[in-house]
């Protein structure tokens, strides 16, 4: 999967609401390729139009006007239906507060995307959830509830289950908001290696150190990208976490 492949693209992508008489541009006029492969980090100020974003490019909103592109096809003029069945089959969602449902296993709730997903065979849906667990390191936690679980193995729930129906993108919103620092940098670890697999990463944050484990950062202000750049510094997970461990054993030996 080459980098240099164009996955998304979006053309003068405006979103306008309306209160009263008040019109509010949450999107003005947004031109932006995101090529196959790419791990994006969006950055903005609170309604700066980074969610609403994302929310158009995961066929969660529709713009006012503008185009949306995926791999050459016209996203705009699908159906309901035809969007459900994209969002199902090329992308996987993981939230801040990992919405993941409280009276369900870690594995009934991975099984989840794929009861909508009629190429799958009820037998085939406990092996795929399964191996989405073991992937992001949960495979012993496959039959806990989420209250059995800390807010990092939740959040690998929920990663878990945007992975189980092999999507080409995945959309995180904030998917390190609610987690300490160690934990972040775990998620983050494992958004780096599936990204080291060719899957795609859009990813809102507002936390710039969480922005340095991407490949490059997009800075949205009042509806507008400012600014679009490579990371110069990018961050590895996994080297971080060395370092984490390594001043954690150092506290406990003084």
């Amino acid at each position: 999967m080459a980098d240099s492949e164009n996955l998304i693209t979006v053309k003068d992508l405006t979103k306008t609401y309306r209160t009263g008489d008040i019109e509010v541009h949450a999107l003005s006029a947004v031109t932006l390729n995101i090529n196959k492969g790419e791990f994006v980090a969006i950055m903005g100020a609170s309604g700066s139009g980074k969610s609403t974003f994302m929310n158009i490019l995961g066929c969660l909103d529709s713009p006012t006007s503008g185009e949306y592109l995926m791999e050459g096809m016209d996203i705009l003029s699908r159906d309901k239906n035809k969007l459900a069945e994209l969002r199902n089959n090329k992308f996987g969602f993981i939230f801040q507060s990992f919405n993941i449902l409280p009276r369900t296993s870690a594995q009934e709730n991975v099984e989840l995307p794929l009861l909508y997903n009629n190429k799958v065979k009820a037998n085939e849906r406990k092996e795929k959830a399964f191996n989405a667990l073991k992937s992001v390191g949960l495979a012993d936690r496959v039959n806990s509830m989420p209250n059995q679980l800390s807010g990092g193995q939740q959040q690998r729930v929920a990663i878990a289950r945007a992975l189980v129906n092999d999507p080409m993108v995945i959309m995180a919103d904030e998917p390190t908001g609610n987690l300490d620092s160690r934990t972040s940098y775990e998620i983050m670890e494992i958004f780096q290696k599936l990204n080291d697999k060719g899957i795609t990463i859009v990813m809102v944050t507002h936390e710039p150190d969480i922005a340095q484990f991407a490949k490059s950062n997009i800075v949205f202000k009042d509806g507008k990208i400012i600014a679009n750049n490579p990371v110069k510094e990018r961050k590895n997970a996994t080297e971080e976490l060395k370092k984490i461990a390594a001043l954690t054993a150092e506290k406990a030996t003084t």
